[in-house]
């Protein structure tokens, strides 16, 4: 049985508890016994974290990634508890109790291995969880009920400009992203000449990000994703915003990832990318897997 950790903002928790070198979706660092580390004021209630399997085990062998009876549920509506403002405060006095009850799953009993140095593509139709699944291995979101182990680092392509500060430069943020990433200073530069030729942004490097168009804004979210070398890097539809030529230059880095024992999770509805570029594919359906195997074997029986 694992324990959940909330403050009393109800906005720090922890979702589960995992061993040294390893992150458990949800997780919030900085927790300590039953307070805040660096805040003695907020204190925490420990509470019985239902139906979620969060048991502190190693991962075993190669295995990088592993998710057990994973599920997300999200409550249909306007808003969540907690975080309301007039416009939807007067919204719920006018709605009934019902309409507020509505909820769908995103994600439930899922079950998912991936070891080092796979590039596993993940298809599916509009709502089948993929994007979903994605933001739980990232640390965006916590899920509901049972649990997702990563190995090392997780750095995450999930929308244009994911992680950049809109009000820093283009340098700034590159600096910023390795920082968040868990490397030195020392090692960002010895990358950066890599980062700036293959993004092809350098007349605007000293630009804020903000006044970059959306095309440049990938460019350079993948080119720190690629060459800051995270072991494992989960890429969304985001690449359908580039041009045809920048698509395949991302394409051979991501297969250069995975020779160099990355782990690499790649959404896209563009089939073909997958069957050339992964080397294994599931097909996500209602929230679970249905087919897992060969690319072309899954795309196959996915467009039957």
């Amino acid at each position: 049985m694992g324990v959940l950790l909330e403050s009393c903002g109800g906005r720090d928790r922890r979702h589960a508890m995992g061993g040294a070198g390893h992150t458990v979706a949800g997780a919030v660092p900085g927790h300590l016994g039953g307070r805040v580390a660096g805040d003695p004021c907020r204190r925490c209630r420990v509470v019985q974290l239902c139906r979620a399997d969060v048991r502190g085990r190693d991962l075993m062998g190669d295995v990088c990634i592993e998710a057990r009876h994973l599920g997300k549920r999200f409550q249909l509506g306007v808003g969540s508890p907690g975080q309301t403002n007039l416009r939807e405060t007067l919204y719920r006095v006018f709605r009934s109790d019902t309409s507020e009850r509505k909820e769908v799953w995103a994600l439930r009993g899922l079950d998912l291995d991936v070891e080092r140095g796979e590039v596993l593509g993940i298809v599916g139709p509009n709502g089948a969880g993929k994007t979903t699944l994605l933001r739980i291995l990232a640390r965006i979101t916590p899920p509901t009920e049972g649990s997702a182990r990563t190995r090392g680092v997780v750095g995450s392509l999930l929308d244009v400009g994911t992680g950049f500060h809109y009000e820093l430069t283009g340098r700034e943020n590159i600096f910023l992203s390795g920082t968040v990433l868990g490397m030195r200073r020392g090692e960002i530069r010895s990358r950066f000449d890599e980062i700036v030729e293959f993004s092809g942004v350098e007349r605007f490097l000293d630009t804020p990000v903000k006044r970059y168009s959306e095309g440049m804004r990938l460019r350079l979210a993948f080119a720190v994703a690629a060459h800051l070398e995270p072991p494992i890097v989960v890429v969304d539809e985001v690449l359908a915003v580039g041009d045809a030529a920048f698509r395949e230059k991302c394409m051979g880095k991501m297969a250069e990832m995975g020779r160099r024992d990355r782990t690499v999770l790649f959404v896209s509805h563009e089939l073909g990318a997958v069957t050339k570029l992964c080397t294994r594919a599931i097909w996500l359906d209602h929230g679970g897997v249905r087919a897992d195997g060969p690319p072309r074997e899954v795309v196959s029986s996915y467009l039957e």
